[in-house]
């Protein structure tokens, strides 16, 4: 059998990627759709989740969105490490918020990807936009 078709799925990839990531597991984090080079997330905002001025801490859009990059760039069933990101912080976020984030792969080559990720609120608002770069490992999930 040749390697391609001994690829997991990126269901696959994604659902072994979440089984070891205690932090995405405490945000509750939820699985909208993946599929290669693309995937959608959503959480809700806890009161843990908000800082000294009672709106989300950053590092939690920061975090949706960071997830979503890295399972969109590990879907096609290579180990993609993130090597660069930022992100911009757009509207505050509150608690019972519901963050929605998307992925969208604006470059795929052998040895680095890039990504745009957009985070939604319930109100279908952009509250955040993260720009990320992968490096592409030979290693197979």
């Amino acid at each position: 059998m040749d390697r391609i078709h001994e690829m997991k799925s990126p269901a696959e990839i994604v659902h072994l990627m979440m089984s070891k990531d205690e932090f995405s597991s405490w945000m509750d984090i939820q699985i909208d759709s993946i599929e290669k080079g693309k995937c959608s997330l959503s959480c809700q905002i806890r009161k843990e989740m908000l800082n000294g001025f009672s709106i989300a801490h950053g590092g939690i859009a920061y975090s949706l969105a960071d997830s979503t990059l890295a399972f969109a760039a590990n879907s096609y069933g290579l180990q993609s490490f993130s090597i660069e990101t930022s992100i911009s912080h757009l509207v505050k976020v509150k608690e019972g918020d519901l963050l929605k984030s998307n992925s969208i792969e604006i470059h795929r080559g052998n040895k680095t990807a890039l990504y745009q990720i957009e985070v939604y609120n319930q109100k279908n608002i952009m509250v955040a936009i993260m720009k990320g770069t992968v490096y592409i490992s030979k290693i197979v999930w």
